[in-house]
């Protein structure tokens, strides 16, 4: 079966009525999702999305283990939160850039925190790092670059 197929019945499960385009976006494919109770599959900051494109993409795995990811949004939502959070760290960067200080951010997961080093890459004057350790979500700390 194909990942908009599978969705498509895990949302009629779920009692979902919803209509769902499939985009090839730069990170891979994408399942965009179109329903009338869109809140409610995303949930509190985005938990049920992430929770229904955690199930898909394991069935996806289950049924061929070198499967890609796909990406599940709904609404435009995941697309608008990320440029809110580039643009929170942008900000951030003025801030740091300004005063000289460090800042630490709170513990996100893999795919914020690459947002975040993504955002300022080409920066010259602010920098992002990481923790080296294995915890699974980690903080990230912005400062400025040493010259």
């Amino acid at each position: 079966m194909e990942p908009r197929e599978i969705l498509d019945t895990m949302l009629g499960y779920l009692g979902f009525v919803a209509e769902i385009q499939e985009i090839e976006a730069e990170n891979g494919r994408q399942l965009q999702v179109f329903t009338a109770e869109s809140d409610i599959l995303i949930g509190r900051d985005g938990e049920v999305l992430e929770d229904l494109q955690f199930l898909l993409n394991r069935i996806l795995q289950a049924q061929d283990r070198n499967a890609p990811k796909v990406q599940v949004d709904v609404a435009h939502w995941r697309a608008m939160r990320d440029d809110r959070l580039r643009s929170r760290i942008r900000h951030i960067a003025d801030t740091v850039r300004v005063s000289g200080r460090p800042v630490k951010l709170e513990p996100m997961n893999s795919y914020d925190r690459r947002i975040v080093h993504n955002t300022l890459k080409g920066d010259p004057d602010v920098m992002s790092f990481s923790p080296s350790d294995d915890a699974r979500i980690k903080r990230i700390t912005i400062q400025r670059r040493k010259h």
